[in-house]
């Protein structure tokens, strides 16, 4: 469905029980993510919860409207939460979706319940590690020109996006499988101008370190053992910094625990949630 928030059309979908407690689940990957990532990774939880899902402006299917700001993003999911009528949510998000939804535990404390992260950073120094360890693997070849043009937020079109990912897609997963790759490839949109946005503007100024320790609500850091780009150091700062996180670490998955170990990661969520947020929890 069509929802406009803060002026912008998302596009959003919603799964679960009309009294459930709320979970808003952020994709990852600004520009090249979309609802169907957390569908698919919080779409179980929709027995118990009442789970909403979308395409954060600039993204998916939603209306393209800057800022594509960290701020911008966070106040649109607080837009969410009042259109979906809830005092509190769970506030859910991978990778890019992961610095959203700190953002937002950062900027809206009160009206968060539970976090659910999976493989995201407090601050961009991840991407120090990334480069570092695109440079030591084995597995592509990389052509450091277009490499450096997705990280600096230097692309083209919507088509040299689509196209500089599929040459960085190979780096994700635990094991590489070329056929799961190009079919991923394939189902995304891809939406140039968000993307370059979070380069551009975002980036050089990401750093939430200092704010955490003040973000209380009850936290599930989850990471792959090889996530190559957002590394376990990255989970393992987060969950230092707030003062009751988890960490949970999968040992055969790279940046998508999610998908690489699926059983593991909905139980491992499943339990964290059915004691941060109980039975019974009002929407």
């Amino acid at each position: 469905m069509d929802v406009t928030i803060n002026g912008c059309r998302l596009n959003v979908e919603v799964l679960g029980p009309e009294d459930g407690p709320v979970l808003i689940a952020h994709h990852g990957g600004g520009g090249i993510g979309s609802l169907a990532e957390p569908k698919a990774t919080f779409g179980p939880l929709a027995d118990r919860f009442r789970v909403v899902v979308f395409d954060a402006r600039g993204c998916g299917l939603s209306e393209g409207i800057p800022p594509y700001s960290h701020e911008q993003w966070a106040a649109d999911v607080e837009g969410l939460r009042e259109w979906i009528g809830a005092e509190q949510v769970v506030i859910a998000g991978g990778s890019y979706g992961g610095f959203i939804a700190l953002e937002y535990a950062v900027r809206y404390p009160g009206r968060v319940s539970a976090i659910v992260l999976r493989d995201t950073s407090a601050d961009g120094s991840n991407l120090k590690l990334a480069f570092e360890n695109a440079r030591n693997q084995d597995r592509v070849e990389i052509d450091w020109e277009r490499f450096n043009r997705y990280w600096h937020g230097e692309v083209h079109d919507d088509a040299d996006l689509k196209s500089l990912w599929s040459e960085l897609i190979p780096l994700y997963d635990y094991e590489y499988d070329p056929v799961k790759s190009t079919a991923a490839v394939e189902a995304g949109i891809y939406r140039h101008e968000a993307h370059n946005w979070c380069f551009q503007h975002n980036w050089g100024s990401y750093d939430l370190k200092d704010a955490l320790p003040a973000v209380t609500a009850p936290t599930l850091v989850t990471v792959g053992r090889r996530d190559w780009v957002t590394p376990v150091s990255s989970s393992e700062i987060i969950a230092r910094l707030l003062p009751n996180a988890e960490l949970v670490v999968f040992e055969r998955s790279g940046h998508s625990p999610q998908v690489e170990e699926r059983e593991l990661f909905q139980s491992t969520v499943r339990g964290f949630l059915d004691r941060a947020v109980p039975v019974g929890t009002p929407a």
